[in-house]
């Protein structure tokens, strides 16, 4: 079911949400000093490109500067990404079968927000209190 879901989810929104977060990593790069947000975009593309039978976490060890960073990620990327993932997950819900891909999409806008202190993993390695696809 996974693999089925994750196909699907190529076509419909995958692919259009990371190219948004490779262009997000491209902005990153080109001003240098937020070279280690570009690294996260990256990551996160790569997410949305195949996200179900994965899930986010939080690092244990995310401290004061994962947050500073966070802030500045919202005011750069994250609220036109987040933006990005509420349009396509409306425009998905609007049919039947895109709502579970629409749901994905609202699933996702936490992490595009605040990407900074977490980590993409295994649904099977994920702890307690993660969010799975």
């Amino acid at each position: 079911m996974r693999l089925l879901l994750n196909l699907v989810w190529l076509v419909l929104a995958g692919v259009w949400m990371a190219l948004a977060y490779a262009l997000a990593a491209l902005i990153c790069f080109v001003l240098i000093i937020t070279i280690p947000f570009g690294v996260a975009a990256l990551r996160i593309a790569l997410f949305a490109l195949w996200p179900f039978g994965r899930t986010v976490v939080r690092r244990p060890d995310a401290g004061l500067a994962s947050g500073i960073g966070n802030v500045l990620w919202l005011v750069l990327c994250g609220w036109w990404l987040a933006l990005g993932h509420l349009v396509t997950g409306i425009a998905l819900c609007l049919t039947i079968i895109g709502i579970p891909l629409g749901l994905a999409n609202f699933k996702l806008i936490p992490v595009s927000l605040l990407p900074l202190g977490r980590e993409i993993v295994d649904v099977d390695r994920a702890g307690p209190g993660a969010v799975s696809f």
